[in-house]
């Protein structure tokens, strides 16, 4: 049984993030899915988990969320360190920077996991499309180039050098801020980027992909038509005429 647990469901799931982890519980057959609630110690401190998720918050959320974690800061870096599979969708990876900067000035210290430093500016939201690439080794250890389609919806932006472990690369769209091309953060098998929502609903090959590094390799739910809906919004994205800018 593979288990994936979900942290603190009841703050992180602004854009209906919580349809990510439903997806991997539709598609894995032999699945544990626990919610980890902000009164819970996190499974992760205390078990073996195959994936760790969490979702979009509200920037007061943020902060809640990182004293939450602050205590098992060393954990977080030892299972990153060895591989193990987290997702973290949205304003979510913030919390592992070393700070997030207010409007007001005030430095909120991160967990300090991710060098790099985040901007909040609540009086413009930033509103894209994303359409990237995201490098990866197939089953045959041959490389593939995955095509990754989402959206963003951001009062803030990310400063630092990712260039040697980025998530995505940025065909439209941008990166981690307006003048950066590299979106997210990618450490070992640790994602994070700034697209919401279902993002893995969104893009199923991903979802293999990320199934495959737990040890699951099947189909996801509803592939077919799955892969029906990617391609036709990939040529959307793709098409010259699509107003990335919303």
């Amino acid at each position: 049984m593979k288990t994936i647990e979900y942290l603190f469901p009841e703050v992180a799931n602004l854009y209906g993030d919580v349809f990510n982890v439903k997806y991997l519980e539709k598609s894995i057959k032999d699945v544990n899915v626990i919610n980890t609630a902000l009164t819970d110690m996190p499974a992760f401190t205390y078990k073996d988990v195959d994936m760790i998720y969490m979702g979009s918050m509200s920037e007061r959320a943020q902060e809640i969320v990182i004293e939450k974690l602050r205590p098992y800061t060393k954990k977080l870096k030892e299972l990153i360190d060895k591989g193990t599979v987290i997702l973290f969708t949205g304003n979510a990876f913030e919390v592992l920077l070393d700070h997030i900067e207010q409007e007001d000035g005030r430095l909120v210290e991160g967990l300090g996991i991710i060098p790099a430093m985040a901007r909040l500016d609540l009086k413009h939201r930033y509103n894209t499309l994303f359409l990237g690439e995201l490098n990866i080794e197939d089953e045959n250890k041959e490389n593939k180039t995955l095509k990754i389609v989402g959206h963003k919806a951001t009062f803030s932006f990310t400063y630092g050098d990712n260039s040697k472990f980025y998530a995505f690369k940025s065909i439209k769209g941008c990166g981690i801020n307006k003048d950066s091309n590299l979106e997210g953060f990618r450490i070992n098998n640790l994602f994070a980027t700034y697209l919401i929502g279902p993002l893995l609903i969104l893009n199923p090959e991903f979802t293999k992909y990320l199934m495959s590094l737990i040890g699951v390799n099947s189909e996801v739910e509803f592939e077919e038509l799955a892969m029906e809906c990617y391609k036709k919004r990939l040529e959307e994205f793709e098409r010259e005429s699509t107003n990335y800018l919303q």
